[in-house]
């Protein structure tokens, strides 16, 4: 699967740097390994270096970069590559923080 397309290249590039936007920053892609817990929810992408920025949910939920060079090459514990969620539509953070803290408390 392509993790990453043209299309939403574009939208990252449209959208740009976030970091003043705090917890309205706008996740623009969704990405999981089908074999484990590990989600990584894209605000900001550089082509230059293939790296994005957003919130990770693994161990911790927390924010950080990320290598998309990464997410193609690695596989979860079944053998699964990572894959990026087709269906996603664009949230804030604050909405993704929210229902990540739903799930963890039910």
């Amino acid at each position: 699967m392509q993790l990453l397309t043209k299309a939403l290249e574009r939208r990252f590039a449209r959208i740009g740097r976030q970091e003043d936007r705090g917890d309205d920053a706008i996740v623009v892609a969704k990405f999981f390994t089908p074999d484990s817990s590990w989600t990584w929810f894209a605000t900001e992408f550089d082509p230059a270096t293939r790296e994005c920025f957003g919130l990770v949910e693994g161990h911790e939920v927390e924010f950080g970069y990320f290598s998309l060079d990464e997410l193609e090459s690695v596989t979860g514990p079944l053998g699964l590559h990572i894959e990026r969620d087709l269906y996603w539509t664009e949230k804030t953070i604050r909405a993704v923080r929210e229902s990540i803290e739903r799930r963890r408390v039910a």
